[in-house]
Parts: C-alpha cells; sequence; structure tokens
C-alpha cells in the first residue's frame, strides 16, 4: 500500500491547480490588464501565495512525506516524491509574512517599472527595489543557513538545483578569458562585410503574422497556447495553456521575430512535458537552465543558423516585399552580425555571455551584502564598459532598468541563460550527429527529426533526473562548455 505517497499526489495535484491559476493571473497582469487593476491583482496574487504556502508546509505534508519514503514506489513515483520532499522543504523555511510581503513588493516594483523604466526614472525605481532586495535578502539568509551555504547559492538553487557560484565562477571566469578577444576579432571581421539594415516601418499586424507563421514553423500546438504582447518577453502559463508574449517596433522586425522564436522554444519544451504526469513536480521542467536551453536552441543554434534563415526567408518576404537589405544572403548576415549594445534581450549570441556576467557578478554581490542598490548604476556602467565596451551613465532605461527579474526578487536566475546556451550548443551538437540529414530537413524546413530528438531525450523526462544526469543521458556526459566555445568559432570564424 503507498497510502501517504497517495494523500502527497492528491495535495500536489490541488497545488497545480492553485498554480495554474496563478500563472494565468500573472500572464493577464503583465499582458492584458488596465495599470488600476494592479493593486488589487496584487493583493489576490500575494493571497494565493499565502493560500499555496500554507498547503504545502502543513505538518501533515512532513509527515507523509517521511512515510512515503518507505512506502514500494516505482523510479517515477521515487522521482516525484523527490521533487516532492524539494518543494516542501523550499516552502518550510519560509514565514507566512514574508512570503506575503515578497509577493506584493515584488508586484508593485514591476507594475511602478513598467512606467519608470519609460521615463528613465532610477530614482523611484530604486525605492521599490530597496524593499525588493531587503526581502530577498531575508530569504536568502533563511535558505542559507539551513543549507550551509552562501545566501547567493541559496537562491541559485531554487532556479539550477545542484549548481553553486563556484562552479559559475570555473564557467565564467574561461569565458572571460577567451571570449573577448573572440567578440572583437568577430567585430573586425565584419566591418569589411557588407550588412544593409532594411528600412521600415514594418507594420505590427504583419509582424504579429510572420510571428505566428514561424511558430507554426517550429510546431507550436495553437490549440495550447498563444502569443500577445508585453512589455518584457517571456512564456508563462501551464504546460495545457502556454502563453507567450513579445513586443512590437515599427522600425524593425528581427527582434520580434527572434523574440517569438526564443519563447517558442520555451513554449515548446512546456507543451511537451510529460501528460501523464502533470499536475505532479516530476512533470515539470528539469531546471531553468534547461529551460534556457530548449529556447536558446531554437533561437540561437537553430534560429540564426543559415539553413533556417533560408527556410524562414519566404515567409519574411510574404509578409514584407522585397526592398533594399531584404535579399536573402543581406537577412543572413543580419542574423549573425555581433554589434554590442545596451539591451540584453536582443544582444547577438557572441555579446550575450557579457551581459549575464554583469548581472551574475553585481546580483550576487547586492544579496550578499557587498553591494547595495545606489551602488548598482555605477557598477553596471563599470561592467558594461570592461565587457563591452558601452557607455551608460545617466542612461538607467537602457541599463539596470532593462530587466524585469529583479522586480520579482528572481535573484538567482541570470546565469541559467549562458548555462542554457552552453547545454544548447552541447544538445544541439549531438542531435546532428544522431541525425546525419538534419541541416539538409532544416533547409527544407523540415523539423520533425529534431523535435522527435528532443522529445526523447529531453521533454518527456520532465523533472524524473537531475540535470547532469539527463545530459549525461542525452549526449554521454555532464555539461561540457567546450561544445559552446566550438559552435560559436565556428558560426563566426
Amino acid at each position: 500500500m503507498i497510502i501517504a505517497y497517495k494523500k502527497l499526489h492528491d495535495t500536489f495535484a490541488r497545488l497545480s491547480r492553485f498554480g495554474h491559476l496563478s500563472a494565468i493571473a500573472g500572464w493577464d497582469a503583465a499582458a492584458m490588464m488596465p495599470p488600476e487593476g494592479g493593486q488589487a491583482r496584487s493583493e489576490a496574487l500575494a493571497e494565493l501565495s499565502v493560500l499555496t504556502h500554507q498547503i504545502l508546509t502543513a505538518k501533515q505534508v512532513g509527515e507523509w512525506l517521511e512515510q512515503a519514503g518507505g512506502e514500494q514506489l516505482n523510479d517515477v513515483e521515487q522521482a516525484n516524491l523527490r521533487e516532492m520532499r524539494r518543494h516542501y522543504q523550499q516552502a518550510a523555511l519560509l514565514p507566512e509574512s514574508l512570503v506575503q510581503a515578497k509577493s506584493l513588493a515584488g508586484a508593485r516594483c514591476e507594475q511602478a517599472w513598467r512606467i519608470q523604466r519609460k521615463s528613465n526614472d532610477w530614482e523611484g525605481f530604486s525605492d521599490n527595489l530597496k524593499e525588493v532586495v531587503k526581502l530577498s535578502r531575508q530569504e536568502a539568509q533563511l535558505r542559507a543557513e539551513a543549507a550551509g551555504i552562501s545566501r547567493y547559492d541559496a537562491l541559485l538553487d531554487l532556479y539550477e538545483p545542484g549548481m553553486t557560484s563556484q562552479k559559475l565562477d570555473v564557467l565564467f571566469g574561461d569565458l572571460k578569458t577567451w571570449l573577448p578577444d573572440l567578440l572583437q576579432t568577430v567585430v573586425e571581421k565584419q566591418k569589411s562585410e557588407t550588412c544593409i539594415a532594411p528600412q521600415g516601418p514594418f507594420d505590427i499586424e504583419k509582424q504579429r503574422q510572420l510571428g505566428l507563421k514561424v511558430m507554426g514553423k517550429l510546431g507550436f500546438n495553437f490549440d495550447a497556447g498563444r502569443l500577445d504582447v508585453s512589455a518584457h518577453p517571456f512564456c508563462g502559463g501551464v504546460a495545457q495553456d502556454v502563453r507567450i508574449t513579445t513586443r512590437y517596433n515599427e522600425n524593425e522586425f528581427l527582434s520580434a521575430m527572434m523574440g517569438v522564436i526564443h519563447e517558442t522554444g520555451h513554449a515548446r519544451y512546456e507543451q511537451n512535458l510529460p501528460k501523464e504526469w502533470l499536475g505532479q513536480p516530476v512533470s515539470n521542467a528539469r531546471s531553468m537552465g534547461v529551460h534556457e536551453s530548449q529556447s536558446l536552441l531554437l533561437e540561437m543554434q537553430l534560429g540564426c543558423s543559415e539553413p533556417f534563415l533560408k527556410s524562414v526567408y519566404p515567409l519574411v518576404i510574404e509578409q514584407f516585399g522585397h526592398r533594399e537589405g531584404l535579399d536573402e544572403s543581406n537577412f543572413i548576415k543580419l542574423n549573425q552580425r555581433v554589434q554590442p549594445g545596451f539591451i540584453r534581450v536582443d544582444a547577438d549570441e557572441l555579446s550575450y555571455p557579457a551581459h549575464v556576467i554583469l548581472r551574475y557578478e553585481i546580483e550576487k554581490a547586492l544579496m550578499e551584502g557587498e553591494i547595495e542598490v545606489d551602488d548598482i548604476p555605477a557598477l553596471w556602467n563599470r561592467k558594461m564598459k570592461e565587457y563591452l565596451g558601452i557607455n551608460t551613465v545617466g542612461n538607467y532605461r537602457d541599463g539596470c532598468m532593462q530587466d524585469i527579474h529583479w522586480t520579482d526578487g528572481g535573484f538567482g536566475y541570470f546565469p541559467t541563460y549562458t548555462l542554457g546556451a552552453m547545454y544548447a550548443a552541447q544538445l544541439f551538437q549531438t542531435a546532428n550527429k544522431a541525425i546525419p540529414t538534419l541541416q539538409d530537413d532544416i533547409v527544407r524546413g523540415d523539423l520533425t527529426a529534431l523535435f522527435q530528438w528532443l522529445q526523447q531525450n529531453i521533454w518527456q523526462h520532465g523533472s524524473r533526473f537531475t540535470t547532469d544526469q539527463l545530459m549525461k543521458n542525452a549526449t554521454g556526459e555532464t555539461l561540457n562548455p567546450a561544445f559552446f566555445r566550438a559552435h560559436l568559432e565556428g558560426r563566426y570564424l
């Protein structure tokens, strides 16, 4: 008899349903809600977070977890129990009052950010951010004391289980030894290549239609998801109802198109998580690093490759017609152009890791109490100059206010972007070896074999395996950053 496990199963199914409501309400707040709905929505979501915290941390849940450890469970049930225990332990460390306060402060900061970013209002933004940082430090301290690790590592583990700042320092330290020279070499190399920026305007509705057609090409299930607009692109919702967003600019269309491809990568993963385990922790995506590997595999490994760009080129012409800068060869160059800039989400894949390392170094120091919120702008500018040669003095909108992650206390999240890029390179190279016809398939627009490979090796497993085991099963080894370097040198040199 597996009595305790069955009770846990039912409890986590209930929590999943509340999570569903929270996810859709969160999507609506970002994409549809009128401005004056913000306060009421913040209070409703905070109430929901407290309710789920109460259910998850109830005394009997801890007792059932202990009892279930002695029950006869199969491999999947054991993996589910491992994930249940992890969720419980993470939640039980936090008092209800902190859960509620953090939810309210994060919502207030994020909603104000939408206006403050537009007006370059660092002073107003920093007032809200200070409260978020204060509460995040309290959370980090509780988690760190329980696990016997640093405050930052305690937060990092929420997004990338098993990863530590010590490991990141090695990975990112290695990147910093070769990436700046490669970036400079490629920028110099491309100066001699003619690349024309197509002139707008590019009609927003036509951009939307292009995005929808590319999503269809990438296998997005429109019966289980939709595309909308938000201030910051994201993928939300739940596996049965995935909501992705992008943002449009009439002067150019590539950032919206590539943003849609990126978010579709997240969506394909969500839509193909194991249906038979939905509602249970084991059905969740393995980690944010693995999640980012799926978005970056589609956006960078596939989306910026010459074969894929050739396959989508007719869709671009169908929407915008033949105009200067939109011949096929220039279209490919545009998507492989290396040009360090202010904005992370628009960055090319060579510049991108510098944006991530900058944020990692700042947020780690912030959580460890080595710096304060008021120190961020100067530190941001110094690192942008050092890593990308860009000055951000006084330009908070395109500098330290450009991202949404810190507004809700998402400290520890940023490193997963570059971890995801490394995982993506390793997975895509392995898929190419496993599917000898893959490059020809991509030119023809037939991605069936690639998606079958991802389904078999990543999507269907959810959180059944640890990240290391998942990567080893799929590629024969755990994370190996050499694949990422080989990819970048191969594409750009």
